[in-house]
């Protein structure tokens, strides 16, 4: 553990050790930092929710390192541990050693994930968060940080996300600054996966649902996809008919993907999809009949 006491700044204008101020800066200047948007993926909230419920008895809280990657428009953070750490009113003693291998470690499995700043659980940004982020800006290049409303104080999980700058006169800090980003909510297709099961869990908690099979996700696929085919659908006659005026965005939107769609003819297509048809039957076959000679062989070495 590595302890870090609150700094001691000489300031005229407040008598409190050290300043946290939050201001809401115009989209221009938040371009200058990062850009308007901190792109999260579910298991980085799944992760962190996790830690929060396995935090050390007396804990009022949880942090760790964010992880991700760095764009000129966004930052997207695709992954997350916990880091140890202990708080009291006078210091805030961080584990720094552990957060290092852990770093280290992960640097093996995904390469191309930097640190990109770390979280916090809680709605509050407090003296201790500016030295903990003190500590993460000698990590990252403007980190972001984090935050999770666990206590639900609003009756719902808030996420948020700040970047700090030193604020006060030339040669006399006299705070930090916490900037407010935009937040959007980014996963990958196997990510969906998991996204859509808690979705079903939402209005029953108390239930239990598990996997669908193949064949249910590809029927649900169809229906989503035969429930937007209706929407453009509706949009389009409308449109004609003149109850809606033309967008032309997303008349581009629609051309392009008219555009994606493979021309090919009926016949031709039933044609692909018998072929594969026959060829995941002979696979199946094959299959049974390499099950069937092992049991063979399994009985006559019995005889």
């Amino acid at each position: 553990m590595v302890a870090v006491r609150p700094l001691g700044i000489d300031s005229e204008a407040s008598s409190d050790p050290l300043q946290i101020k939050l201001y809401e800066l115009p989209a221009a200047a938040q371009m200058s930092v990062y850009g308007p948007v901190v792109k999260i993926h579910p298991v980085v909230l799944a992760s962190i929710g996790d830690s929060y419920e396995r935090r050390n008895e007396g804990a009022s809280r949880v942090i760790g390192t964010l992880l991700g990657t760095i764009d000129k428009h966004s930052v997207e953070v695709t992954n997350c541990f916990s880091v140890p750490h202990n708080e009291s009113e006078d210091e805030v003693a961080v584990d720094m050693e552990f957060a290092k291998n852990m770093y280290d470690l992960h640097k093996r499995v995904s390469p191309s994930e930097v640190i990109v700043g770390w979280y916090a659980t809680g709605f509050e940004i407090t003296e201790h968060s500016v030295l903990i982020h003190e500590y993460y800006s000698r990590e990252a290049t403007n980190p972001i940080h984090l935050t999770m409303d666990t206590a639900l104080q609003s009756g719902k999980m808030n996420i948020r996300a700040y970047v700090s700058a030193q604020m006060g006169v030339p040669g006399k800090t006299v705070g930090v600054m916490f900037t407010p980003l935009s937040v959007k909510y980014k996963y990958y297709d196997t990510e969906r996966i998991g996204v859509d099961l808690l979705q079903r869990t939402r209005d029953a908690p108390n239930t239990t649902n598990g996997l669908t099979s193949d064949l249910c996700q590809v029927g649900g696929a169809a229906g989503r996809v035969q429930d937007m085919l209706a929407t453009v659908l509706t949009y389009i006659e409308d449109v004609l008919s003149g109850k809606q005026m033309a967008d032309n965005s997303v008349g581009r939107y629609l051309m392009d993907l008219v555009n994606k769609v493979p021309k090919i003819t009926a016949e031709d297509f039933e044609t692909m999809l018998n072929s594969n048809i026959n060829d995941l039957l002979m696979v199946t076959y094959l299959s049974n009949l390499t099950q069937a000679q092992i049991a063979l062989n399994e009985k006559i070495v019995v005889l």
